[in-house]
């Protein structure tokens, strides 16, 4: 630090407050940073986290990296994170139970100052242990009973309730859904909208309509053709997530069948694949921008010692986007 004072002419305190993270002038950042570089010394990050017990890192741990609804939650999470002066690491559990207990241990041991993670929901004891060690949490996409962490979702309820509304209006009775697994949140909310939106127009369930899948294209195919080979098939269909939305496109494609004239369409996520099929896709549009944002600033609330709202429940709405993939039918 003694060089880089002397090299930049500015005072070893200001070097220190710098170097630890804390914030100076712009124009004595810049003459530290060209000192730094002159000098050819870098920050030992680790020693420096050992010092300050801050390593300016945070945690991301997400179902897959191979979803692009999360990689870009992640993206935006990181967009706001770097402009504050942290790095992540971030991990992929592969949704599994165990690799996420394992992945939660692994960014304890590496001593982030946060973690922002999408949970599966089985792990409570694992996450209340993280919180028990002061690290601040907060939870995307899904909420977990019986855990004091800040959460960010979407008004799942309100988007599948919105979305068959929808098709209702336009005439249709016998309308399918495809949707998640039982045990995950955003599943559970998006089911609960079909079958609060059947009750609120006094309309009976046919259970054989509800398909679940497991969020990947693969399901979302096979449970679209499952749908449409029934003995008397629903004349519209609701699929509550990207991959699922994609791998029934390509159902719906493989089949002699035609949207909107044999059945009706409306998917979740992804407004480039509304665009790019024909005819242009009905999609419930997740605020995938808003939700990195809120979350990589709610910890960053943490991280500062504000602890006002807390545990703070943040509840963002979607958008329905209504194009040519839905046929009206006469009452």
């Amino acid at each position: 630090m003694k060089d880089v004072a002397k090299k930049s002419g500015l005072s070893i305190a200001t070097i220190s407050k710098y170097i630890n993270g804390g914030n100076v002038l712009e124009e004595n950042r810049a003459a530290i940073d060209k000192a730094i570089k002159e000098l050819g010394f870098e920050v030992n990050e680790i020693a420096r986290g050992l010092k300050t017990n801050k390593t300016m890192t945070i945690g991301l741990l997400i179902p897959s990296l191979e979803n692009i609804f999360f990689t870009s939650i992640v993206s935006n999470i990181e967009n706001i994170l770097i402009k504050n002066g942290y790095s992540t690491i971030i991990c992929d559990y592969k949704e599994d139970e165990m690799l996420e207990k394992q992945k939660l241990d692994f960014l304890v041991r590496k001593m982030v100052d946060g973690i922002i993670t999408m949970p599966m929901g089985c792990n409570l004891e694992a996450i209340k242990s993280v919180v028990n060690k002061k690290i601040p949490v907060v939870l995307i996409d899904r909420a977990l009973k019986g855990v004091e962490c800040d959460t960010v979702v979407v008004d799942n309820l309100n988007a599948s309730y919105n979305a068959v509304e929808q098709l209702i209006i336009h005439g249709h009775k016998r309308i399918g859904i495809i949707c998640g697994p039982s045990d995950i949140y955003t599943a559970q909310e998006r089911l609960k909208g079909y079958e609060r939106v059947h009750e609120d127009y006094a309309m009976a369930i046919d259970n054989e309509l509800i398909k679940k899948g497991d969020y990947q294209v693969e399901s979302g195919y096979r449970l679209l053709l499952e749908l449409i080979n029934m003995k008397e098939p629903p004349t519209a269909v609701l699929v509550t997530n990207y991959e699922m939305t994609l791998g029934a496109i390509m159902a719906i494609n493989e089949s002699d069948i035609k949207v909107p004239d044999d059945i009706s369409f409306i998917g979740f996520d992804n407004l480039q694949l509304a665009k790019v099929v024909k005819p242009a896709l009905s999609i419930v549009i997740q605020p995938v921008k808003q939700i990195g944002e809120v979350a990589a600033n709610i910890i960053l609330k943490r991280l500062k010692g504000d602890n006002s709202n807390f545990p703070s429940m943040i509840r963002l709405k979607t958008e329905l986007v209504l194009k040519d993939s839905i046929k009206k039918i006469d009452k």
